[in-house]
Formats: structure tokens, sequence, C-alpha cells
């Protein structure tokens, strides 16, 4: 398995390093001098490359479908090879943008800047979505905790699914005496980062570490790579518990609803968008720059907290118009009421508000040719 997860991510790279310096020739605009299609609405031609967070990989098929079929000779290629593996890539110039569940750390801005130009990259939020915390316990789908009680059962502290804790909040559950497996990322990841985020800020008595896209290796449980790992990981265990983007849970599955002030929020999109209204922009970034910083201790009424903003990150410069144009073109496409729904439709994400989408298409037409 290891061989083959090397031999794909040099695949991408390969096609990365190729597609960066052949798009003087290879994506054709019309028209294109200027690096102003996107912008314009003309079609663009050429193939795009891109590698990151396994998270949106449903959002992203539909959303290179209906880039492509609005531009029939442009072809989006995308590797889901986890977060911190897209950001790798984008600062070593291999690939053209990445998907991203966590903005860029200011040492990856400062790094992106040999490849990128002076400015370096820029993350744009364009996929909302839940983390669900994802259970396969025989008998129970519904269940309530707070975040001190997720908090212990990732750590290992509550080993079976009858504890008390559990107990007293989900008094009438028929809760088995049977061990509690946590099942954890073991690449890095922007979900990771996301989870650890919120169990560092709702239920930071508990959860003593740092947020980090990393999982802390001394925890017990097990591991799987990727979203779509996790998942099968669970489905396959009877006891286990993960955390997960909401759209690749399977039916199967019991999905946590999380307490927020005196209620217990369940996971859908309109409440992690409740979420992120609440979010700050990360201070000291760039205007391009649309980092956010979620609040995981709100108490709005509806909101869900453990939510995740997937970026895509791009460099604020490529060498030439056209390349340009591509990037602008498909990156407008995705944050545009048309790629919204499209990924509404296929992963249950939630659609950016008309201000944030706003903003987003505002830092995307900001990408310019390098001088």
């Amino acid at each position: 398995m290891k061989a083959l997860h090397t031999a794909r991510v040099a695949a991408v790279l390969t096609v990365g390093v190729l597609a960066l310096t052949a798009c003087g020739t290879d994506n054709a605009v019309t028209p294109g001098a200027g690096g102003t299609s996107a912008g314009s609405g003309a079609s663009v031609t050429g193939t795009l490359t891109g590698t990151g967070a396994t998270s949106i990989s449903a959002a992203m098929d539909a959303w290179k479908a209906g880039f492509e079929s609005a531009n029939a000779g442009a072809t989006v290629q995308y590797s889901p090879e986890g977060s911190g593996a897209g950001r790798k890539a984008l600062i070593a110039g291999a690939v053209q943008f990445a998907g991203s569940d966590a903005y860029m750390k200011d040492a990856e801005l400062a790094s992106a800047k040999a490849k990128c130009g002076p400015d370096g990259a820029i993350d744009v939020p364009w996929y909302i979505s839940p983390i669900a915390v994802a259970f396969n316990v025989p008998g129970v789908k519904d269940l309530k905790l707070d975040a001190g009680t997720v908090a212990k059962i990732f750590r290992g502290e509550i080993k079976n699914w009858n504890d008390p804790a559990i107990k007293a909040s989900n008094p009438s559950a028929a809760l088995p005496d049977l061990a509690i497996t946590p099942v954890h990322r073991s690449d890095n990841s922007g979900t990771t980062e996301n989870f650890t985020d919120y169990l560092a800020q709702a239920a930071k008595s508990v959860w003593t570490g740092a947020k980090s896209g990393d999982w802390p290796s001394a925890l017990p449980g097990e591991n799987a790579k990727g979203t779509s790992g996790v998942v099968k990981t669970v489905a396959e265990t009877a006891g286990a518990v993960t955390y997960a983007d909401d759209s690749a849970i399977t039916g199967n599955l019991g999905k946590a609803e999380l307490k927020v002030g005196d209620a217990y929020v369940p996971v859908t999109a309109e409440a992690a968008a409740k979420a992120v209204d609440q979010a700050k922009p990360v201070a000291g970034r760039s205007a391009s720059d649309l980092s956010l910083k979620l609040d995981r201790t709100t108490t709005v009424a509806g909101a869900y907290p453990a939510v995740l903003v997937s970026y895509g990150v791009f460099c604020a410069h490529y060498p030439d118009a056209k390349t340009v144009d591509l990037v602008k073109a498909f990156g407008n496409f995705v944050v545009s009421d048309a790629g919204q729904k499209a990924a509404a439709d296929a992963a249950k994400s939630a659609p950016l508000s008309a201000a944030l989408a706003a903003k987003a298409k505002a830092s995307i037409d900001s990408i310019t040719v390098a001088k």
C-alpha cells in the first residue's frame, strides 16, 4: 500500500510539473492575451492540476463535471492525497492549486513565494461542511454528546459505549456493553486540524493539546488514510467511532448531535453555515487571503461548531496569462451559485453566503501574471 501511495503522489507531482512547465502552450484560451477571459465569461482550454483534501472529493467531482461541460477543451485533474500533501505540492510548484481543509500557515505562505512570486499564495474558501462524529454501535443510530465527552472518547478515557457519561445525555438509548474503538486519520489532514481545534476550544480542560493536522500519536485507537479510509474502518468495526466530512458518512452509521449552549444540534449543512457566520478573518493576512478563524465555543442557537471550511489555495501570481485565465475560470466557477449548488447536491455541503462568495470572487480575480 505504501508503494502504491508513493506512486500516486509521484504521478500527481509529475503531471503537475509537466502542466506548469508546459502551461505556455497547453493552456490556450479564447481570448487569452491579457489574462482576462476568466472575468469575461469566455471559455478556456487546457489542463489544470491540483491535489489535497480528501473531504472535498464528491464536491470536486461535481465541480470538474460542471466546469468541463462549460469549457469543452478544459480538464481538471485532482488527486485527493490529504490537505497537508496538497499544500506541500503547491509550495513545491508541482500543482497549480491545492485543496485544503486548513488555511496555509505563516511559514507555508513564506515558502510559497519561491514558486508563487513575492505575494505568495492565497486561501479562498470554497466549501463548507460539518464534521460528523460517526459511530458504529449496533442498535443505536442517535446519540447526544457534549464536547468533553467526545474528547474523552477520542482520548481513550471513556472506553465503553455504556459509560455513565454517555448514558447521562442519552437515557433512553439502548447502549451496549461494547468497547469503543476510536479511529483517526493516519495522514496529515485538515479535517483532523479542524476537529482537534473544536476539541481544543470546546473541551479545553480535557483536550489540552493544540490543534494539529497530525493526530496525537500517543492516543489509543486505529488509524486509516483519508476520509474514505476512516469511514470504511468504522463501518467494518462494531464499536468504532471517527470524525469525517459529513458527505462521506454512509447510511449504516450513526451521527452524534453536539451540545451547543443548552441544546444539542444535529449535523446539517445549515447548522455548519451558521457556525461559519460567526468566524473572524485571520489577522495579518493579505487583502486577497480569506482565511477564517472559527469560534468553536459559540452558543448561537442551531450552529454546529465541528465544521470545516475547505479552501482553494492558489498562487497570487502565475507565469503567464493563459495559466491565470484557466485558474481564475475554474475558481470562479467553484464559488459561483452554480458551483456551490453542484457541491451541495453532491456532497451535502453548505453554499457560501452571498457576502463570502463575493469576497471569494474578488480574491480569485486578484490573481495576476507574475511581473
